[in-house]
């Protein structure tokens, strides 16, 4: 019975957002988010505490004002992922446009595989998805929701235009057999883990548990890890799908201190994004909930 509310509920507000006016739809999105960061102050408080941990002499006023436009930036996100059946490769242009993409061109014509070093920034979904309809289909791990029916529909407007999803159950198989094929897997790199998956590395100067499995995964498989952030633009109005340059990995003949290593260097790209644009980080998520041993709760 849960589970049918919960997804009648997401259906009608798919199905409401989708159905409007682009503009309209934004609109509608951004007042939702904005009554949600009102209602739900347990996420105001991990984001207050996040923001204090990666910048301790930043302004408390700054703090939430950073929080205001994050949660601006998810109505639009959602805006944006229900509009999502809409668009074409001719109108997407106006969502999102590419920048560096011959990094991303040029590491899949080394044709050992790609693997794309991304977080929760801005338009995630949306960075995946345009990509697709841009003509280059790629595959993403996922956690699959709770709610097996609202997990179908997700995963049907992530797969419109050839995405394929894999959940993080078979991570290390699923990832192994893309590389091998030459394809291009999309990894969020920015959410807590436990041991044994995860490894205690820096993230904003705190040791954060970290998946380690991509860094295993691009040392064995010589695939090229490649940065792209989907990045939200007020100047452009609209979403920038950018990748950087392959990165450098760590190679010293140790394989699992260089997959520390290299977990380590993920982490200080995805900071780098998370401190230039601070307003479109997932500040919410409890990125430090686990905790080497004897150590005590950051939340």
């Amino acid at each position: 019975m849960r589970e049918n509310l919960e997804y009648g509920a997401v259906w009608l507000l798919v199905r409401t957002l989708g159905a409007l006016p682009r503009k309209l739809s934004r609109a509608l999105g951004i007042s939702l988010a904005l009554g949600a960061y009102a209602l739900m102050g347990r996420l105001r408080r991990v984001g207050m505490r996040n923001l204090q941990i990666a910048f301790p002499d930043m302004p408390t006023k700054r703090r939430r004002a950073i929080l205001v436009h994050l949660f601006v930036g998810l109505g639009r996100h959602l805006a944006e992922f229900c509009l999502l059946p809409r668009y074409t490769p001719e109108n997407a242009r106006h969502v999102a446009a590419y920048d560096g993409f011959e990094n991303y061109d040029s590491a899949r014509a080394r044709g050992k595989g790609v693997l794309l070093l991304t977080g929760h920034f801005s338009g995630w979904e949306i960075g995946s998805f345009v990509h697709s309809l841009f003509g280059n289909p790629i595959k993403i791990v996922v956690r699959r929701l709770d709610n097996a029916r609202v997990d179908a529909l997700v995963e049907r407007y992530r797969t419109l235009h050839g995405n394929e999803t894999f959940a993080k159950e078979d991570f290390a198989r699923g990832l192994l057999a893309a590389m091998k094929a030459g394809e291009t897997v999309g990894i969020l790199m920015d959410t807590n883990m436990t041991p044994p998956q995860g490894v205690f590395v820096d993230f904003f100067a705190v040791p954060a548990c970290t998946a380690v499995g991509m860094a295993r995964v691009a040392l064995r498989s010589e695939a090229a890890v490649v940065p792209a952030f989907t990045l939200w633009d007020k100047t452009l109005k609209k979403y920038r799908v950018r990748f950087d340059p392959a990165l450098e990995l760590v190679r010293t003949g140790d394989d699992e201190a260089d997959a520390v290593t290299n977990t380590a260097l993920f982490n200080r790209v995805i900071q780098s994004y998370a401190a230039r644009y601070p307003e479109q980080w997932l500040w919410v998520h409890r990125r430090w909930k686990t905790r080497p041993p004897g150590e005590p709760s950051i939340y």
